[in-house]
């Protein structure tokens, strides 16, 4: 299995990036598909994640409303579009995939795979 996560860059406050997450190696049905992100000396926070078959997102409070996870089966590719950033959406971004049969999909431990993770950063 193999994520490749790719968009990140530098932008600045209020501004907008599109991340993406190329997935191959398997058939991803039934998989959730998350995106998470670190900040320097924090631990790894979930930031949204969907169903790769289709139904409901799910987002952090922090991120709700502006970002939005969408994926096309089609490509294979998960984005994550990020709007009205702020500089405490700073933060290396990583892309998931796992199937969250013991532990919720918000949780990192929902995942056993993961993609190598793109900088974002936002400046003031």
């Amino acid at each position: 299995v193999q994520l490749q996560a790719s968009g990140g860059g530098l932008v600045q406050a209020g501004g907008s990036l599109r991340l993406s997450c190329a997935a191959s190696g398997r058939t991803f049905s039934g998989y959730f598909m998350g995106w998470f992100r670190q900040a320097p000396g924090k631990e790894r926070e979930f930031v949204a994640t969907i169903r790769w078959s289709g139904g409901p997102a799910y987002y952090a409070d922090s991120v709700k409303g502006r970002f939005t996870i969408s994926r096309d089966n089609a490509r294979n590719t998960v984005y994550l579009q990020m709007n009205s950033l702020k500089p405490e959406d700073t933060a290396v971004y990583y892309c998931a995939a796992g199937r969250a049969i013991v532990s919720s999909s918000t949780t990192p431990q929902a995942y056993g795979h993961w993609g190598q993770g793109t900088q974002v950063t936002v400046s003031s």
